[in-house]
């Protein structure tokens, strides 16, 4: 695509969830904080809520990459589960067998089994859920329960949810109570300021190895920062967009008509006021990419 038009190693910004790329905005570092601090105490459910697109699945992997070693993580990325299967997810997670036919005593004897021998190593059990308000209500208070596993001095299982804005919907409904009287810990991410945007942008071209001038000025990450009001995700779209409208006129910088050309291009974006549609539809610059790479192959070949 652009990469060895702009001299990078790789796309800079992918949707894929990347540690390598991790900026530290503040909110990120607070998230963090809050978990480590949190999980020292060694009871309790710990709750990290925001929008579409902050990066709470990139804290979640930030976290299972750094947590400290006396740590037992077990992890689920998707937790539309029923009770039992939300039961066997765990037991699978923390090297437990279920048989087929076990029920909710067997899973219980056997998980606190696993668990007091992971507490008997001077280890900690600590369940991560991703997109926890995809939880359906009876999985959440079958999660509560395990948590009642406990020695005479502390919880035998911690959980850190971490989930959109609807997690708090839910865990505001009256039969859910107990567990939301069980958060101890909670923090809620926010979004980047324009000043945040052109550093991440930055910073995300510098980890793809990009040496050069400034691609995106602060003007440009001004436009950016209103058309995705701070949000990581949609600067990223905005960003690779900006990229192949660039790449597909042959520029070696990104032009303010290329950014907003991607902004009326993506439907998440607030778009420009009283602004015209694009002249060069985003369609039409994939055409351009693909063709200025078969120029530039053709021409390897030729010198070749």
């Amino acid at each position: 695509m652009y990469l060895y038009h702009f001299g990078i190693n790789e796309l800079p910004f992918t949707l894929t969830p990347n540690t390598s790329y991790f900026f530290g905005l503040p909110s990120h570092n607070e998230a963090l904080q809050v978990l480590l601090t949190a999980l020292k105490t060694g009871e309790g459910f710990i709750k990290v809520t925001g929008e579409v697109g902050t990066g709470k699945t990139l804290i979640c992997r930030k976290l299972l990459n750094e947590i400290p070693d006396h740590f037992e993580a077990a992890y689920i990325p998707n937790p539309m589960l029923s009770p039992d299967e939300l039961r066997r997810a765990v037991a699978s997670e923390l090297g437990v067998e279920l048989g087929e036919n076990s029920d909710q005593q067997a899973f219980t004897q056997k998980i606190q089994q696993r668990l007091i021998e992971i507490h008997q190593q001077q280890k900690s059990a600590v369940l991560i859920i991703d997109e926890a308000q995809a939880l359906p209500t009876q999985s959440i208070e079958a999660l509560r329960l395990m948590t009642n596993l406990e020695t005479e001095s502390r919880k035998l299982l911690q959980v850190v949810l971490f989930g959109q804005p609807e997690l708090d919907e839910k865990l505001a409904l009256d039969e859910l109570r107990q567990l939301k009287q069980r958060i101890t810990f909670s923090y809620t991410l926010k979004l980047m300021d324009a000043d945040q945007v052109f550093q991440y942008v930055r910073h995300r071209m510098a980890v793809a190895g990009y040496r050069g001038n400034e691609l995106f000025s602060p003007a440009l990450c001004k436009l950016l920062y209103d058309a995705s009001r701070g949000t990581p995700r949609i600067v990223n779209v905005l960003c690779h967009k900006s990229l192949m409208l660039a790449f597909g006129e042959g520029k070696t910088a990104v032009e303010r008509s290329h950014v907003i050309d991607a902004i009326n291009d993506t439907e998440a974006a607030d778009k420009p006021a009283s602004r015209p549609l694009p002249y060069l539809a985003l369609a039409g610059a994939v055409t351009l990419c693909v063709a200025a790479a078969a120029v530039a192959f053709w021409r390897w070949g030729v010198m070749a």
